[in-house]
């Protein structure tokens, strides 16, 4: 892949699922330990600046009331009941090792729903930066990730998915799409190896 017509996009790694306050962490806390999720991903972020790739943060953010939720069902009714995702708090906003990235990272606002191209200006930033592949790390995997990738390949983005830097709820969940459901209309690779071959490329260049 060429490093400037790619994309790193981080979807949900807010403090409700990660921090030790978070009201959903114990739907993912399990996986994202045994993944190493959150340390692969800081790893690669810092191991991407300077190759050129574009990173994007999507969080999720609902206002006062859930507005945005009609007749939720699902996890989005659980996110509603448990007063998650609430835009200007703690929970909703982005931990502190993302946060500290500054401009390397480039937050968009609006999502509120599964996938990051929902309310969001990523697809117009992606087409602005003649990005043509998305790779994807996150929460959680049966959800925002699978319908992220979905929407990025019928939008023709080439999509990447990293094994190692995504959390499902179970193990079970997260082997299953990893090697089952993802393979079938995804690249699948891991943090080291994605890091591997862009500083492979600067070397050559």
């Amino acid at each position: 892949m060429d490093p400037k017509k790619t994309a790193l996009v981080l979807i949900g790694f807010q403090n409700d699922w990660f921090h030790e306050d978070g009201v959903l962490r114990s739907v993912v806390e399990e996986q994202a330990r045994a993944t190493n999720m959150i340390g692969n991903s800081l790893s690669l972020i810092k191991n991407l600046k300077n190759t050129g790739v574009s990173v994007f943060s999507a969080p999720i953010r609902f206002q006062e009331g859930y507005p945005e939720l009609v007749n939720p069902i699902g996890v989005l009714a659980t996110v509603r009941e448990s007063g998650a995702f609430l835009a200007d708090t703690k929970g909703g906003s982005s931990i502190d090792e993302i946060s500290a990235f500054g401009d390397q990272v480039t937050e968009l606002s609006g999502r509120c729903g599964m996938n990051a191209f929902s309310n969001t200006a990523l697809e117009s930033e992606l087409r602005a930066r003649g990005i043509e592949n998305i790779v994807l790390a996150g929460v959680v995997t049966s959800l925002c990730i699978d319908t992220t990738a979905r929407i990025a390949l019928d939008l023709g983005f080439n999509v990447h998915i990293l094994t190692d830097c995504i959390s499902g709820r179970t193990a079970v969940e997260h082997d299953i799409y990893c090697n089952d459901i993802f393979p079938m209309f995804c690249h699948m690779t891991t943090s080291q190896d994605l890091s591997d071959s862009f500083q492979g490329a600067l070397a050559e260049a």
